[in-house]
């Protein structure tokens, strides 16, 4: 049934395809970290950057990692809960919406990314690490920086809509 407003809330699935971007970059950098790179021996790239590879059994700066296993499932549930609420979400979004929808669209990327991660080998491939003057921020990935991103976008949208307030 069409909306008697059209073009107000006929959703941001649209955004999928940012989505499909994401996760397909996440998938084969992982992909490439795992058949180049030796576990746990940086690479050098630049004079902040490192390559290398490790696996994170946790969630974010491997909280809960050392905890037997049963972590796996719970961040494996609550990332598919989140990618499902995502999608109804984006679904009933107003098209006007564009930075909330691409924020979504990157958190649901980064929550599928590390899913498949979790459901293949029971920990995420994380290979991105920066660090200055002998500090290293915890290793992360594509999905990583696409769930962060997409929190910046959510997060700047609000502000600019209680600007305009």
């Amino acid at each position: 049934m069409p909306s008697s407003n059209p073009g107000k809330t006929q959703g941001q699935l649209r955004y999928l395809w940012l989505s499909l971007i994401a996760l397909l970059l996440d998938l084969g950098s992982k992909w490439w970290a795992q058949s180049s790179l030796h576990y746990a021996e940086p690479n050098h790239v630049l004079s902040f950057l490192n390559w290398t590879l490790l696996y994170n059994q946790g969630a974010a700066f491997s909280f809960l990692s050392g905890q037997g296993g049963w972590q796996r499932w719970l961040f494996t549930a609550i990332a598919l809960i989140v990618c499902v609420v995502v999608v109804r979400l984006l679904a009933k979004m107003p098209r006007h919406q564009h930075l909330f929808a691409a924020g979504l669209s990157l958190i649901l990327a980064g929550a599928l990314g590390n899913v498949i991660d979790r459901l293949r080998f029971g920990y995420v491939i994380d290979f991105i690490d920066v660090h200055v003057a002998g500090y290293h921020w915890p290793a992360f990935n594509i999905a990583d920086s696409a769930i962060c991103v997409g929190a910046v976008l959510l997060i700047w949208q609000q502000l600019r809509k209680s600007e305009k307030k």
